[in-house]
């Protein structure tokens, strides 16, 4: 976990974005502390791009005001994005081809005197890991290397603020997990303020020390990465970072009657009545053929440390979805299974 201060990095206050008639960002506030890696994620169209461009100052807003380093860049006043000392990594990254590594970095130098960017480049080259690939050209450079020379273009200048947009959708899943892993300890190193919009759920509880789940312009929730998995505060959030299993309940005197029994209520406020509890993969443990409840399975598919079992219980029309880590027989028709109260999430 990363250790930030308590300066205020970014501060965005009451921020109103337009599209035309559309509303884009509606209302909306959020402080980033000095050296935070904040994860900024939510589905396609639900503004968080929008809101690293109003950051860039690439987008002006409508409404509220931007303060980064405690000066105000939009609201009262507009202040360029030159001016602003943030850094961009673009999802596409956007090198230029005529260049090499070294003049695609140097390039973030361009005011810089010509002797001492050189320096800085040589600097930042050896802190990314790629001074070998400074005279290579951007074709004939892998994923994992032009994301790393975008990174490297982005840093030189030295930017108080960091902003990354999908930095690594472009790479394939084996790179990706090992480039965002050395990027991740890079930035902690420099103890940089970094902002990454992603869509993938679990890239954001990877990456971020907060993540900030977004929604129709909205922020649905913000915390820190196991607070959020583990105590969702809505539905949508519950769903989103885990898809689950939805059945129908009843809350009375500290337990949920369901059809697949009785489970006492977890540690969530949930008032008497009506309720959906969620079951997610984990919730469900396989057990021996004398304890917990019958299940069909449906389908099963082979992940390589797991087997994921799609499950169907008597009685409740939805399938379920249970990852089992010991080995089953092949020609296995039913299992019995058990729902663990604790890991249960009730709205």
């Amino acid at each position: 976990m990363n250790t930030h201060s308590n300066e205020i990095s970014v501060r965005l206050k009451n921020i109103k974005c337009n599209f035309g008639l559309t509303t884009v960002i509606d209302n909306l506030s959020l402080d980033i502390s000095k050296g935070e890696i904040v994860s900024l994620v939510g589905r396609s169209g639900c503004g968080k791009s929008t809101l690293l461009r109003i950051i860039a100052g690439v987008q002006a807003v409508n409404g509220g005001s931007v303060e980064l380093g405690g000066e105000m860049v939009d609201g009262f006043s507009f202040i360029e994005p030159e001016h602003r000392s943030v850094g961009l990594v673009f999802q596409d990254y956007a090198l230029f081809p005529h260049l090499n590594v070294r003049d695609n970095v140097l390039f973030g130098l361009r005011h810089q005197a010509r002797r001492g960017g050189h320096e800085i480049v040589t600097t930042i080259l050896q802190r990314v890991g790629i001074e070998h690939l400074a005279e290579r050209f951007p074709h004939s450079l892998s994923g994992g290397e032009q994301q790393r020379t975008a990174l490297a273009r982005a840093l030189a200048p030295e930017p108080a603020i960091l902003l990354m947009d999908e930095p690594f959708s472009n790479l394939d899943q084996g790179l990706k997990e090992r480039v965002r892993a050395e990027t991740l300890s890079l930035l902690r190193g420099l103890g940089a303020t970094v902002i990454m919009v992603t869509h993938d759920p679990h890239e954001a509880l990877s990456l971020g020390d907060r993540v900030v789940l977004m929604r129709s312009g909205k922020i649905v929730q913000s915390a820190d990465p196991r607070h959020l998995y583990h105590r969702p505060n809505s539905a949508y959030a519950a769903d989103f970072f885990c898809p689950s299993a939805k059945v129908q309940g009843e809350a009375r005197n500290g337990f949920i009657e369901t059809a697949l029994g009785r489970f006492v209520r977890p540690a969530c406020e949930v008032e008497d009545g009506p309720c959906i509890l969620f079951i997610r993969p984990h919730a469900i443990r396989i057990c021996d053929e004398f304890d917990g409840l019958r299940a069909r399975i449906i389908d099963r598919a082979f992940l390589g440390d797991r087997e994921r079992l799609t499950l169907r219980f008597d009685g409740i029309a939805e399938t379920m979805v249970a990852d089992v880590t010991e080995p089953l027989p092949a020609d296995l028709g039913h299992v019995r299974a058990k729902i663990v109260s604790e890991r249960l999430l009730v709205f």
